[in-house]
């Protein structure tokens, strides 16, 4: 289920066009194409520009309401957990056309604006409407991580730190934060992974004319009928992907050895 599926990918990836098995002809011109086109090269920067400010955002904003819910008592961890997960449940498509109605040219925003007499703006088709709905599909992912490293501290390195005379700032830099880190390691996998191959959000929020990687992918395989070169761009992400990756966990493991966590 793994294996042919991937095969198949390398097999397309590094052939010229054709899909029938005597037509099969080995060649670099589907990578060529992708990364030698400044309009393609313009998709991938984007893709990976909306991707990492994402992560970014969702690290922004996940750290401190994971921390509020791991200080919170036995009760409000429940019930914050359940509020943040809830969303989840809904799939993810209807959660994000519902932001159509809010973001659009007279959705509630807008209308909101105009009964103070503001003028409109705009926010559907923009790069502002794709971030946000990203941030908000993948922003319970970064917080059940941190939320998740937060909760296995072990709080006596707190007191310890405390009785050495760290103040709570320092506390939190030389004890919390880095014993948190691989539950940031994880957070930043799990939302800059789909972010930066996601379609179908760019494709309703951002617009017809607004092309991600996944966009582009996806048009080439179902409209277009070029399995050549979406199998090529499959694999170059699959290689971003998988560099992004290890270094996420290099990063990880350094920052384990410096806490002193092995």
């Amino acid at each position: 289920m793994i294996a042919i599926p991937m095969f198949l990918i390398l097999l397309y990836a590094f052939t010229k066009e054709g899909n029938s098995v005597t037509r099969f002809a080995f060649s670099l011109v589907n990578f060529k194409r992708f990364l030698t086109d400044t309009v393609f090269l313009e998709v991938l920067y984007r893709s990976l520009r909306i991707a990492i400010e994402t992560t970014v955002i969702c690290i922004l904003l996940g750290y401190p309401a994971a921390y509020y819910i791991a200080k919170s008592s036995e009760t409000l961890k429940m019930r914050w957990v359940l509020l943040i997960t809830l969303p989840t449940w809904i799939n993810m498509l209807v959660r994000t056309y519902a932001w159509t109605g809010i973001l659009q040219d007279d959705g509630i925003i807008n209308s909101i604006l105009g009964f103070f007499h503001f003028a409109p703006v705009k926010f559907m088709y923009t790069d502002f409407a794709v971030i946000l709905g990203m941030v908000y599909n993948f922003l319970p992912f970064m917080i059940i991580q941190i939320y998740t490293s937060l909760t296995k501290m072990d709080v006596s390195l707190l007191e310890a730190a405390a009785d050495l005379g760290a103040n709570r700032r320092m506390s939190f830099l030389k004890v919390t934060l880095p014993l948190s880190m691989p539950g940031i390691i994880s957070g930043i996998t799990l939302v800059f992974l789909p972010a930066v191959s996601s379609f179908f959000i760019p494709r309703m929020l951002g617009g017809g004319n607004y092309v991600m990687v996944g966009t582009l992918i996806e048009s080439q395989f179902l409209t277009a009928g070029d399995w050549n070169f979406g199998s090529a761009v499959s694999l170059v992400m699959a290689v971003i992907i998988m560099i992004s990756m290890y270094i996420t966990k290099k990063v990880d493991k350094g920052e384990q050895l410096e806490g002193g966590v092995k």
